[in-house]
């Protein structure tokens, strides 16, 4: 008896039923578990879990499904499963003593719509990856990063940075876009060689563009459309206002890269593109480097975002968080005038010396928990988390918010306190637990950057300001979360140290 003589003595009905019936088994045999493969909950078919994941805090959706699976279970998200891991214990053991298994990227359709099939150095694999990041720390260090003359450039905007808040006289006002600016600002003069006016609309657009980017690359729609490419490229939605924000933002770039070109001149680079064109032509016998135009693209991209948008959204959580704290406000006060006087202006070698102001830095970032699920990870090789087999080519999710709020870790995880980075005698201490970089072979590229801005810029406008709500307001520490997690859009006061009001 055939397969086509039974299929002819079916009706419709039956032939619609014996269709479904088969592609769900199929869908089923295709995804089912392997052996020992961390368990999870159960998924639909052909969607899988993807609509849990509407959820607009997805990390606090993920820690909440730790109470039935663990700190280790799988999701289906698609056609895709992925791993997630919580918990400080097994984050270390994942990133740390197995990280050599866990340092590549998964190919996502979303990325192949935003880079144009072109990552830069924060998706890439292999040895396109291996020779991007060394070129790219390199070409960091240097123009500054890690450096004394870094500082020089920080100090110089920080100027700027003090002065529009003094413009503002006390009066309430919205910092978001000057923090941006300002941030912004030092990676620019890194990577395209000048800094851009706070009245600059164009670039104050350019910042828009970006913020409302990594939002929209942390919501459903992005799940949606990794999940399923095909039908989502002909659907309205979030994921298109995505694709045009960054495209937008790109095509500033390009245009950046355009006029490099027309000046280049090779005995004198002025910034990281200029220094990326000399090594295109150095490396054009090397095509699978991946030294090109479009290439350039996605890492001057990659490095805007590492260096200035987590960095500015973790300044807008400092100015809140001291306008909720006084007490606290008024300790970083009192040791930035016991170390630095009214004369003084802060360095990093100032640091060592103000243990409270850098444990306040350090909890505002766990606080803040800017970047609440790291990017995707790729198992190169089969390695074991928390003791489930995760074979190679699986995709891996660190939940960093878990991280940062472990109860086992942190004295009092939901409470602003800077005791958890000081000893009892009042030194600072490290934690193994912060990691709002992540950690292993793959941390944020921009961590060595954002620590120097942000005690520089923090200690900056501490030293010239108390930060208030204004008159008969409260401030919420409610969050918008998309890639990153960012306050709520908020007024505040910055009253000029030594005026009562």
């Amino acid at each position: 008896m055939s397969v086509l003589w039974l299929w002819d003595q079916l009706d419709t009905r039956s032939a619609i039923i014996f269709i479904v019936l088969l592609l769900l088994v199929s869908d089923y045999l295709k995804h089912r578990d392997g052996k020992n493969f961390p368990p999870g909950p159960f998924w639909v078919p052909f969607v899988g879990d993807l609509f849990s994941m509407t959820s607009d805090q997805p990390h606090l959706y993920m820690v909440k499904l730790t109470e039935k699976y663990g700190d280790v279970y799988s999701l289906r998200l698609g056609g895709s499963k992925f791993v997630i891991v919580n918990g400080c214990k097994l984050a270390k053991e994942a990133l740390l003593t197995q990280g050599y298994a866990l340092t590549g990227r998964p190919q996502l359709a979303i990325s192949d719509r935003i880079y144009y099939k072109k990552t830069g150095v924060a998706l890439s694999n292999g040895y396109t990856w291996k020779e991007h990041k060394r070129f790219a720390l390199t070409t960091l260090r240097n123009f500054g990063v890690g450096k004394k003359s870094l500082e020089s450039i920080i100090m110089e905007e920080a100027k700027f940075f003090v002065e529009a808040f003094e413009e503002e006289r006390g009066q309430p006002f919205n910092p978001h876009y000057t923090i941006n600016n300002a941030v912004s600002n030092i990676i620019s003069s890194i990577v395209l060689g000048h800094r851009f006016e706070y009245s600059d609309s164009h670039y104050r657009e350019i910042q828009h563009l970006m913020n409302k980017g990594v939002f929209l690359e942390g919501s459903w729609w992005v799940w949606a459309y990794n999940a399923f490419p095909g039908l989502m490229r002909y659907l309205p939605g979030g994921h298109n206002e995505l694709f045009s924000s960054y495209g937008k933002v790109q095509d500033f770039l390009r245009e950046e890269i355009r006029n490099h070109k027309k000046n280049l001149n090779p005995t004198f680079p002025r910034d990281f593109i200029d220094t990326y064109l000399m090594e295109m032509e150095k490396r054009k016998n090397d095509p699978a480097a991946e030294f090109n135009d479009d290439t350039l693209c996605s890492d001057t991209f990659d490095l805007f975002v590492a260096g200035g948008e987590t960095t500015a959204t973790t300044l807008r959580w400092a100015l809140l968080c001291m306008a909720q704290n006084p007490h606290i406000q008024e300790k970083v006060h009192a040791e930035i005038d016991s170390v630095l006087g009214q004369t003084h202006l802060p360095s990093m070698e100032d640091k060592a010396n103000m243990p409270y102001t850098e444990a306040v830095v350090h909890e505002i970032q766990r606080v803040g928990d800017i970047v609440p699920v790291n990017l995707v990870k790729m198992t190169t090789e089969d390695m074991t988390i928390g003791g489930y087999l995760i074979p190679k080519d699986t995709t891996v999710l660190i939940n960093l918010s878990s991280v940062l709020n472990d109860k086992n870790e942190w004295e009092t995880p939901d409470t602003f306190n800077p005791g958890h980075f000081l000893t009892p005698d009042g030194k600072f201490q490290r934690k193994e637990a912060f990691m709002p970089f992540s950690a292993g072979k793959r941390p944020c590229l921009g961590e060595p950057l954002a620590r120097i801005e942000l005690f520089l810029f923090f200690t900056c406008l501490l030293r010239k300001f108390t930060f208030r709500a204004p008159e008969g307001t409260s401030l919420t520490s409610d969050a918008i979360t998309g890639f990153t997690r960012a306050p709520m859009p908020y007024k505040i006061c910055a009253i000029p140290r030594g005026q009562t009001a």
